[in-house]
Protein backbone atom coordinates (compact mmCIF):
# COMPACT_ATOMS: atom_id res chain seq x y z
CA UNK A 1 0.00 0.00 0.00
CA UNK A 2 1.56 3.33 -0.98
CA UNK A 3 2.02 5.85 1.81
CA UNK A 4 -0.43 8.74 1.69
CA UNK A 5 -1.11 11.45 4.22
CA UNK A 6 -4.79 10.99 3.40
CA UNK A 7 -4.79 7.43 4.70
CA UNK A 8 -5.90 6.73 8.25
CA UNK A 9 -4.16 4.76 10.98
CA UNK A 10 -6.06 3.64 14.08
CA UNK A 11 -4.83 1.93 17.22
CA UNK A 12 -5.60 1.86 20.92
CA UNK A 13 -4.50 0.65 24.35
CA UNK A 14 -6.53 -0.48 27.34
CA UNK A 15 -6.19 1.65 30.50
CA UNK A 16 -5.48 -1.28 32.78
CA UNK A 17 -2.27 -0.22 34.48
CA UNK A 18 1.31 -1.45 34.30
CA UNK A 19 1.84 -0.26 30.71
CA UNK A 20 5.24 -1.77 30.14
CA UNK A 21 8.37 -1.63 28.07
CA UNK A 22 7.06 -4.29 25.72
CA UNK A 23 3.99 -2.16 24.96
CA UNK A 24 6.21 0.85 24.35
CA UNK A 25 8.70 -0.93 22.05
CA UNK A 26 6.06 -3.03 20.31
CA UNK A 27 3.42 -0.32 19.76
CA UNK A 28 4.21 3.26 20.72
CA UNK A 29 7.58 3.43 18.97
CA UNK A 30 5.79 2.48 15.77
CA UNK A 31 3.09 5.11 16.38
CA UNK A 32 5.73 7.84 16.65
CA UNK A 33 6.75 7.22 13.06
CA UNK A 34 3.24 6.72 11.71
CA UNK A 35 1.94 10.03 13.07
CA UNK A 36 4.17 11.86 10.58
CA UNK A 37 2.94 9.88 7.56
CA UNK A 38 -0.76 9.25 8.12
CA UNK A 39 -3.87 10.76 9.65
CA UNK A 40 -3.35 9.04 13.01
CA UNK A 41 -6.06 8.23 15.54
CA UNK A 42 -4.98 6.79 18.88
CA UNK A 43 -7.63 5.70 21.33
CA UNK A 44 -7.76 4.94 25.04
CA UNK A 45 -10.05 1.92 24.79
CA UNK A 46 -11.84 2.08 28.12
CA UNK A 47 -14.84 0.02 26.97
CA UNK A 48 -12.41 -2.82 26.24
CA UNK A 49 -11.03 -2.48 29.76
CA UNK A 50 -14.39 -3.23 31.39
CA UNK A 51 -14.70 -6.62 29.69
CA UNK A 52 -13.01 -7.81 32.89
CA UNK A 53 -13.62 -6.48 36.43
CA UNK A 54 -11.93 -3.15 37.18
CA UNK A 55 -11.34 -1.13 40.33
CA UNK A 56 -13.78 1.68 39.56
CA UNK A 57 -11.89 4.14 41.77
CA UNK A 58 -8.71 3.61 39.77
CA UNK A 59 -10.15 3.36 36.26
CA UNK A 60 -10.52 7.12 35.70
CA UNK A 61 -6.95 7.62 36.88
CA UNK A 62 -5.68 4.90 34.59
CA UNK A 63 -7.51 6.38 31.59
CA UNK A 64 -5.75 9.71 32.12
CA UNK A 65 -2.41 8.02 32.75
CA UNK A 66 -2.53 6.05 29.48
CA UNK A 67 -3.13 9.29 27.59
CA UNK A 68 -0.18 10.83 29.43
CA UNK A 69 1.95 7.84 28.42
CA UNK A 70 1.01 8.47 24.78
CA UNK A 71 2.05 12.10 25.12
CA UNK A 72 5.21 11.42 27.15
CA UNK A 73 6.28 8.89 24.49
CA UNK A 74 6.18 11.60 21.84
CA UNK A 75 2.69 11.38 20.35
CA UNK A 76 2.01 14.96 19.25
CA UNK A 77 -1.64 16.07 19.61
CA UNK A 78 -1.05 18.52 16.75
CA UNK A 79 -0.34 15.56 14.47
CA UNK A 80 -2.45 12.78 15.98
CA UNK A 81 -5.91 12.62 17.53
CA UNK A 82 -5.98 11.14 21.04
CA UNK A 83 -9.40 10.32 22.45
CA UNK A 84 -11.33 8.24 24.96
CA UNK A 85 -13.44 5.47 23.41
CA UNK A 86 -16.44 5.96 25.72
CA UNK A 87 -16.76 9.61 24.64
CA UNK A 88 -18.02 8.50 21.20
CA UNK A 89 -21.11 6.33 21.56
CA UNK A 90 -21.01 5.26 17.93
CA UNK A 91 -18.44 2.63 18.90
CA UNK A 92 -20.96 0.57 20.84
CA UNK A 93 -23.83 1.24 18.42
CA UNK A 94 -21.80 -0.01 15.46
CA UNK A 95 -20.74 -3.04 17.52
CA UNK A 96 -24.40 -4.05 17.91
CA UNK A 97 -25.02 -3.64 14.19
CA UNK A 98 -21.99 -5.78 13.34
CA UNK A 99 -23.04 -8.35 15.94
CA UNK A 100 -26.47 -8.76 14.41
CA UNK A 101 -25.79 -8.23 10.71
CA UNK A 102 -22.55 -10.02 9.90
CA UNK A 103 -20.88 -11.65 12.92
CA UNK A 104 -21.35 -15.36 13.50
CA UNK A 105 -20.72 -17.40 16.63
CA UNK A 106 -18.28 -19.45 14.58
CA UNK A 107 -16.21 -16.27 13.99
CA UNK A 108 -15.81 -15.61 17.69
CA UNK A 109 -15.30 -19.24 18.64
CA UNK A 110 -12.08 -19.10 16.61
CA UNK A 111 -10.59 -16.27 18.68
CA UNK A 112 -7.63 -17.76 20.52
CA UNK A 113 -7.15 -14.81 22.88
CA UNK A 114 -10.57 -15.39 24.42
CA UNK A 115 -9.65 -18.99 25.19
CA UNK A 116 -6.36 -17.86 26.72
CA UNK A 117 -7.97 -15.16 28.87
CA UNK A 118 -11.13 -16.99 29.87
CA UNK A 119 -9.77 -20.41 30.72
CA UNK A 120 -12.45 -22.16 32.75
CA UNK A 121 -13.70 -18.96 34.42
CA UNK A 122 -17.29 -17.71 34.14
CA UNK A 123 -16.37 -14.52 32.26
CA UNK A 124 -18.48 -11.70 30.83
CA UNK A 125 -20.17 -11.80 27.43
CA UNK A 126 -18.17 -8.65 26.66
CA UNK A 127 -14.89 -10.56 26.86
CA UNK A 128 -16.21 -13.00 24.27
CA UNK A 129 -17.54 -10.23 22.03
CA UNK A 130 -14.75 -7.67 22.36
CA UNK A 131 -13.20 -8.55 18.94
CA UNK A 132 -16.39 -7.14 17.39
CA UNK A 133 -16.01 -3.95 19.42
CA UNK A 134 -12.42 -3.79 18.16
CA UNK A 135 -13.71 -4.20 14.61
CA UNK A 136 -16.16 -1.35 15.18
CA UNK A 137 -13.35 0.83 16.55
CA UNK A 138 -11.37 0.29 13.37
CA UNK A 139 -14.17 0.47 10.80
CA UNK A 140 -15.86 3.54 12.30
CA UNK A 141 -13.08 5.83 11.04
CA UNK A 142 -12.64 4.19 7.62
CA UNK A 143 -9.23 3.03 8.76
CA UNK A 144 -6.65 1.99 6.17
CA UNK A 145 -4.02 0.52 8.48
CA UNK A 146 -3.90 -0.91 12.01
CA UNK A 147 -0.50 -1.28 13.71
CA UNK A 148 -0.75 -4.36 15.95
CA UNK A 149 1.32 -7.01 17.61
CA UNK A 150 1.19 -10.56 16.31
CA UNK A 151 -1.22 -11.54 19.10
CA UNK A 152 -3.83 -9.08 17.77
CA UNK A 153 -3.48 -9.98 14.10
CA UNK A 154 -6.40 -12.40 14.28
CA UNK A 155 -8.67 -9.56 15.44
CA UNK A 156 -7.71 -7.33 12.52
CA UNK A 157 -8.45 -10.23 10.20
CA UNK A 158 -11.90 -10.45 11.78
CA UNK A 159 -12.43 -6.72 11.17
CA UNK A 160 -11.48 -7.24 7.53
CA UNK A 161 -13.86 -10.20 7.20
CA UNK A 162 -16.76 -8.33 8.78
CA UNK A 163 -16.18 -5.28 6.58
CA UNK A 164 -16.07 -7.41 3.44
CA UNK A 165 -19.17 -9.32 4.50
CA UNK A 166 -21.13 -6.14 5.26
CA UNK A 167 -20.06 -4.47 2.01
CA UNK A 168 -21.03 -7.57 0.05
CA UNK A 169 -24.44 -7.97 1.67
CA UNK A 170 -25.51 -4.35 2.12
CA UNK A 171 -23.43 -2.24 -0.25
CA UNK A 172 -20.10 -0.40 0.03
CA UNK A 173 -19.88 0.93 3.59
CA UNK A 174 -16.46 0.29 5.13
CA UNK A 175 -12.83 0.63 4.09
CA UNK A 176 -11.04 -2.73 4.31
CA UNK A 177 -8.20 -2.20 6.82
CA UNK A 178 -4.76 -3.76 6.65
CA UNK A 179 -2.65 -4.88 9.60
CA UNK A 180 0.87 -3.57 10.02
CA UNK A 181 3.11 -5.63 12.28
CA UNK A 182 6.29 -3.98 13.50
CA UNK A 183 8.63 -6.94 13.18
CA UNK A 184 11.55 -5.74 15.29
CA UNK A 185 10.48 -5.65 18.90
CA UNK A 186 6.94 -6.75 18.05
CA UNK A 187 7.12 -9.38 20.79
CA UNK A 188 9.14 -8.35 23.81
CA UNK A 189 9.24 -11.40 26.04
CA UNK A 190 9.01 -11.72 29.82
CA UNK A 191 12.15 -11.17 31.89
CA UNK A 192 11.23 -14.19 34.00
CA UNK A 193 10.20 -16.40 31.07
CA UNK A 194 11.51 -15.58 27.58
CA UNK A 195 9.11 -18.07 26.02
CA UNK A 196 6.06 -16.00 27.02
CA UNK A 197 5.32 -12.43 25.97
CA UNK A 198 5.93 -9.63 28.47
CA UNK A 199 2.50 -9.00 29.98
CA UNK A 200 1.01 -6.38 32.30
CA UNK A 201 -1.32 -9.09 33.64
CA UNK A 202 1.56 -11.42 34.55
CA UNK A 203 1.38 -12.93 38.02
CA UNK A 204 4.84 -11.65 38.92
CA UNK A 205 6.07 -8.04 38.48
CA UNK A 206 9.46 -9.59 37.65
CA UNK A 207 7.95 -10.42 34.24
CA UNK A 208 7.79 -6.83 32.99
CA UNK A 209 9.22 -3.35 33.34
CA UNK A 210 6.37 -0.88 33.78
CA UNK A 211 6.99 2.57 32.29
CA UNK A 212 6.16 4.02 35.71
CA UNK A 213 8.48 1.67 37.63
CA UNK A 214 11.09 3.50 39.67
CA UNK A 215 14.29 3.45 37.56
CA UNK A 216 16.21 1.67 40.33
CA UNK A 217 13.52 -1.02 40.55
CA UNK A 218 13.63 -1.52 36.78
CA UNK A 219 17.42 -1.80 36.85
CA UNK A 220 17.17 -4.57 39.45
CA UNK A 221 14.65 -6.44 37.29
CA UNK A 222 17.09 -6.38 34.37
CA UNK A 223 19.96 -7.61 36.54
CA UNK A 224 17.78 -10.41 37.90
CA UNK A 225 16.35 -11.40 34.50
CA UNK A 226 16.89 -15.05 33.70
CA UNK A 227 19.60 -15.93 31.21
CA UNK A 228 20.48 -18.95 29.08
CA UNK A 229 23.15 -21.56 29.55
CA UNK A 230 26.65 -20.58 28.44
CA UNK A 231 28.03 -17.05 28.53
CA UNK A 232 28.14 -15.84 24.92
CA UNK A 233 26.19 -12.67 24.07
CA UNK A 234 24.58 -13.86 20.86
CA UNK A 235 21.21 -13.35 19.21
CA UNK A 236 19.72 -16.83 18.85
CA UNK A 237 15.97 -16.97 19.53
CA UNK A 238 15.85 -20.77 19.44
CA UNK A 239 18.83 -21.63 21.62
CA UNK A 240 19.31 -18.43 23.64
CA UNK A 241 15.82 -16.86 23.91
CA UNK A 242 16.55 -14.91 27.11
CA UNK A 243 19.67 -13.19 25.75
CA UNK A 244 17.97 -12.63 22.39
CA UNK A 245 15.15 -10.82 24.19
CA UNK A 246 17.53 -8.64 26.21
CA UNK A 247 19.51 -7.84 23.06
CA UNK A 248 16.30 -6.71 21.36
CA UNK A 249 15.45 -4.39 24.26
CA UNK A 250 19.02 -3.04 24.34
CA UNK A 251 19.07 -2.51 20.57
CA UNK A 252 15.78 -0.61 20.47
CA UNK A 253 16.49 1.62 23.47
CA UNK A 254 20.13 2.36 22.59
CA UNK A 255 19.40 2.58 18.85
CA UNK A 256 22.26 0.22 18.09
CA UNK A 257 22.10 -2.83 15.85
CA UNK A 258 22.15 -6.26 17.43
CA UNK A 259 25.29 -7.09 15.40
CA UNK A 260 26.99 -4.05 16.90
CA UNK A 261 26.03 -5.18 20.40
CA UNK A 262 27.29 -8.72 19.74
CA UNK A 263 30.66 -7.26 18.73
CA UNK A 264 30.74 -4.95 21.76
CA UNK A 265 30.20 -7.82 24.20
CA UNK A 266 32.33 -10.41 22.43
CA UNK A 267 34.43 -12.12 25.09
CA UNK A 268 32.40 -10.54 27.91
CA UNK A 269 29.94 -12.24 30.23
CA UNK A 270 26.29 -11.83 31.06
CA UNK A 271 27.09 -9.67 34.10
CA UNK A 272 28.68 -6.83 32.10
CA UNK A 273 25.95 -6.98 29.50
CA UNK A 274 23.07 -6.88 31.99
CA UNK A 275 24.66 -4.13 34.08
CA UNK A 276 24.97 -1.90 31.02
CA UNK A 277 21.42 -2.68 29.91
CA UNK A 278 20.15 -1.93 33.42
CA UNK A 279 21.74 1.53 33.21
CA UNK A 280 20.20 2.17 29.78
CA UNK A 281 16.73 1.12 30.96
CA UNK A 282 17.00 3.24 34.11
CA UNK A 283 18.08 6.32 32.12
CA UNK A 284 15.25 5.80 29.62
CA UNK A 285 12.68 5.59 32.41
CA UNK A 286 14.10 8.65 34.14
CA UNK A 287 13.67 10.75 31.00
CA UNK A 288 10.28 9.26 30.17
CA UNK A 289 8.89 9.85 33.64
CA UNK A 290 10.14 13.43 33.66
CA UNK A 291 8.04 14.02 30.52
CA UNK A 292 5.08 12.13 32.01
CA UNK A 293 5.06 14.20 35.19
CA UNK A 294 4.95 17.48 33.27
CA UNK A 295 1.54 16.64 31.78
CA UNK A 296 -1.52 17.72 33.78
CA UNK A 297 -4.95 16.09 33.94
CA UNK A 298 -6.38 19.34 32.57
CA UNK A 299 -4.17 19.08 29.47
CA UNK A 300 -5.38 15.53 28.85
CA UNK A 301 -9.02 16.54 29.26
CA UNK A 302 -8.55 19.35 26.73
CA UNK A 303 -6.90 17.01 24.22
CA UNK A 304 -9.72 14.46 24.65
CA UNK A 305 -12.32 17.17 24.07
CA UNK A 306 -10.64 18.61 20.98
CA UNK A 307 -10.10 15.19 19.41
CA UNK A 308 -13.67 14.07 20.12
CA UNK A 309 -15.08 17.14 18.38
CA UNK A 310 -13.07 16.27 15.26
CA UNK A 311 -13.80 12.54 15.32
CA UNK A 312 -17.48 12.43 16.22
CA UNK A 313 -18.68 13.68 12.79
CA UNK A 314 -16.61 10.96 11.06
CA UNK A 315 -18.01 8.30 13.38
CA UNK A 316 -21.56 9.57 12.94
CA UNK A 317 -21.26 9.61 9.13
CA UNK A 318 -20.00 5.99 9.04
CA UNK A 319 -22.70 4.80 11.43
CA UNK A 320 -25.45 6.56 9.47
CA UNK A 321 -24.22 4.97 6.25
CA UNK A 322 -24.22 1.53 7.86
CA UNK A 323 -27.75 2.06 9.23
CA UNK A 324 -29.06 3.36 5.91
CA UNK A 325 -27.53 0.48 3.95
CA UNK A 326 -28.97 -1.96 6.48
CA UNK A 327 -32.46 -0.50 6.01
CA UNK A 328 -32.74 1.26 9.37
Amino acid sequence: MPISKQQTVFSGVQPTGNFHLGNYLGALVQWLDLQHKYRSIFCVVDYHAITVPQDTKNLKRQILDIAKIYLASGINPKRALIFRQSDITEHTELTWILNCAVTRMSDLNKMTQFKDKAGDKNVSVGLFDYPVLMAADILLYQTDMVPVGEDQLQHVELARDLAKRFNSHFGQTFTIPEAKIHKEGARIMGLDDPIKKMSKSAASPANYIALLDAPAVAAKKIKRAITDSGSEIKYDVKNKPAIANLLTIYSLLAKKSIKELERKYSGKGYGDFKNDLADIVAEFLKDFQANFNKISDRQVAKIFSQSTKKLRPIARATLNKAKTNLGL
